[in-house]
């Protein structure tokens, strides 16, 4: 009776580990998000200046998009929108509502989260580092620790600069008077007025670790637990790197001798269009370097661009190499990605609030069981995707509610319906695009005015073919496609075609 019981509880034993070791075997997946980076400031995508070996590494392991777009943004901070579409799924102007119902505690709303679909799967989720969500991070994650604002170190007054400029004008020599440390920067040589390295001026040192190295401790705390649980993770790492103001080690900017770096070769003094799409100099971000740009203004952001690039790629390093040694480094997949670009002196611009591919296109790499590496794929998507792939690979269906897509057929070469027939950009009520069929139209409302490329042949998005009669019949379909779209989205600024043709 004896050897019944025992063998009796010997199955049972079995059965339990067994179904223990099925939860194990479900998929992590490991988000790391990335602010301000653009598509072309990653080494592994074809910058022959900036060092990036360990997003390379995720490059060579996995499938990578070359046309990852983010839609646009409400408002001057773009990060808002992007991780509100994000999060939310919703495409931007029904994100821009979620953000108001997330606002106003309503519990449904919440609920309709990433984290929160993911939870509901079984997952353990976890965040740090930047979120700029208007739901409270602590309210959808079941973990969230050091949890970060839009930016380090914000001391900008827009009233202030907004009221200087309207009594006294721009004038670079003298604007330093009204503007914080960090700002309308270096106006020549000798130009001492900030430093990158300098950890009294807070910023991303604030606590006294950069904040770019807490999140990497936090990451390789929470693998520690994440080994002990039952259940499979969801970790969403998102970097306040490299948002300006851009500080790193001293180490960081010896790699980036200013007579290294070259000026893009797409660089304007002044954007011609800078006032009437919402880019003047009393935005924060274009406030950064003076007006007109210097060849030294822009070397010297470019230079502390590439130096916190690396500096958070190392931080990239430690976290992968604590996963390649963890039970999990098999059964996870990693999804890297940005919230935006950055122009930092593109068409004589600093920030991301425009339209063209260096604000509006990121980096985007997926790695993990099952996925080609070393693949390049063409497919123009938004990195909004990246939510409804996760949730396909942790087995979840998909809700109507959510308008981005899964990757997941692309990436098996099943079919390419992740690829968009066009993509869509909307920037206040001062700029909205259209790119489709190797175009791009850029609409300026407030000008009036239009600016069409033809992107295969011009990358940099230097010619402008808006004027050229023999493009008049694209313009038009463009348009009608676009004004269809504002309709569909629910755009509150429908364009007028009559208005530019």
């Amino acid at each position: 009776m004896n050897y019944i019981f025992h063998f009796i509880l010997l199955i049972l034993s079995f059965s339990l580990c067994c179904s223990e070791k099925n939860v194990n075997t479900r998929p992590n997946i490991l988000f790391i998000f990335a602010d301000d980076l653009s598509y072309e400031a990653i080494g592994g995508l074809g910058h022959p200046l900036v060092k990036t070996p360990n997003i390379d590494r995720l490059i060579k392991k996995g499938t990578t998009y070359s046309h990852a777009y983010n839609m646009g943004g409400w408002n001057g901070a773009i990060c808002v929108a992007s991780r509100a579409m994000l999060i939310s799924g919703r495409s931007i102007w029904t994100a821009q509502e979620m953000a108001q119902k997330w606002r106003n505690q309503d519990s449904l709303a919440f609920t309709q989260t990433w984290p929160k679909l993911m939870e509901s799967a079984g997952y353990d989720t976890y965040m740090t580092g930047k979120w700029h969500v208007q739901a409270k991070a602590g309210s959808i994650f079941q973990t969230a620790v050091n949890i970060r604002p839009g930016m380090p170190g914000h001391l900008y007054d827009y009233q202030k600069v907004n009221r200087y400029i309207e009594e006294q004008g721009y004038n670079p020599k003298t604007w330093s008077d009204v503007m914080p440390a960090g700002y309308n920067r270096p106006l020549s040589e000798n130009d001492n007025s900030w430093s990158p390295t300098d950890s009294s001026f807070g910023g991303f040192w604030e606590g006294g670790i950069h904040w770019s190295e807490v999140i990497a401790n936090d990451a390789l705390g929470f693998m520690d637990s994440a080994q002990k649980s039952s259940h499979p993770f969801f970790m969403y790492l998102a970097f306040n790197a490299p948002h300006d103001h851009r500080q790193s080690p001293q180490k960081y900017i010896d790699m980036y001798p200013l007579e290294s770096i070259e000026i893009p070769e797409n660089w304007l003094e002044e954007y011609p269009y800078k006032d009437s799409i919402g880019c003047s100099p009393s935005l924060r971000d274009e406030a950064l370097a003076p007006f007109p740009r210097t060849p030294l203004a822009i070397k010297t952001h470019l230079q502390e661009y590439y130096a916190i690039i690396s500096h958070m790629d190392d931080q990239i390093g430690k976290i992968l190499e604590k996963l390649s040694i963890s039970e999990n480094a098999d059964n996870t997949y990693i999804i890297f990605t940005a919230d935006h670009g950055l122009s930092v002196g593109h068409h004589g611009l600093i920030g991301k609030q425009n339209m063209y591919d260096h604000s509006m296109r990121v980096p985007f790499t997926i790695s993990g069981p099952g996925i080609p590496q070393g693949k390049v794929s063409p497919s123009e998507i938004y990195l909004q995707d990246a939510m409804a792939t996760s949730l396909e690979i942790a087995g979840v269906e998909k809700p109507d509610f959510i308008d981005f897509k899964s990757l997941m057929n692309d990436i098996k070469g099943i079919d390419n319906q992740a690829s968009r027939d066009a993509i869509l950009g909307f920037y206040t009520n001062d700029q909205r695009m259209i790119r489709k069929n190797g175009f791009k139209l850029i609409v300026y409302p407030r000008v009036p005015k239009l600016r069409l490329f033809l992107i295969d042949d011009d990358p940099l998005e230097m010619n402008d073919l808006s004027n050229e009669k023999e493009h008049e019949s694209i313009i038009k379909e463009m348009l009608d496609e676009l004004i269809l779209s504002q309709k569909e989205m629910g755009d509150n600024l429908i364009l007028d075609r009559l208005d530019y043709l």
